[in-house]
């Protein structure tokens, strides 16, 4: 995908991507980044998908209640509607995204902006998740989060669904998942 340049006289921009299993403190960590970013005097905006709804419809939320505010958004197309002057994007739960959220991303980073993407990497069935994938392979920095595995205590990579559904997106939290290390996944419901 080709992109047109739009480069900016005054900074460079970048792409950081944050992934991991469910429970891994991915959001926790977007929070951490933007918060020192607000603390820093840059401009920043916060996008999440419309469809997480799960503890606010406006906030971007970690399990761990941190909260930070955010617009949430339709399609990723929307991430260039923001003002010229913004200096950091941050993007939670990627994975719930259209696949041009990464020709979206690098349109900013090419207008000077720092864009932090926080999503899974990997779906309940341990494949490759949304545009998260393809946003690791344009990122400048990539940062891999593990949570701590419900039945052996190893660090974990996947997130084990155990309620019913077969469809790949199923919102939910420690009522559908949990984390587990790949031994403890790939035993299912014997572990």
């Amino acid at each position: 995908m080709f992109l047109e340049p739009q480069f900016s006289d005054k900074r460079r921009g970048w792409i950081e991507v944050i992934c991991g299993s469910m429970f891994s403190g991915k959001t926790e960590e977007l929070i951490r980044r933007l918060k020192r970013a607000i603390i820093a005097n840059q401009k920043v905006e916060i996008f999440k998908p419309v469809v997480d709804t799960r503890y606010d419809n406006k906030k971007v939320v970690s399990h761990n209640k941190n909260a930070i505010h955010s617009t949430p958004i339709i399609h990723s197309r929307q991430l260039l509607d923001i003002p010229r002057d913004i200096e950091v994007v941050g993007v939670d739960e990627a994975q719930f995204f259209d696949n041009r959220l990464p020709y979206y991303c690098q349109k900013l980073a090419l207008r000077g902006v720092r864009v932090i993407v926080a999503g899974l990497d990997m779906d309940f069935r341990g494949r490759p998740f949304g545009p998260v994938p393809a946003m690791l392979a344009v990122a400048e920095y990539i940062t891999k989060v593990n949570a701590i595995c419900q039945r052996c205590g190893s660090l974990a990579t996947h997130s084990y669904r155990f309620s019913g559904e077969g469809e790949t997106v199923v919102l939910g939290e420690k009522d559908h998942y949990e984390p587990r290390c790949r031994r403890c996944y790939h035993l299912g419901a014997d572990a």
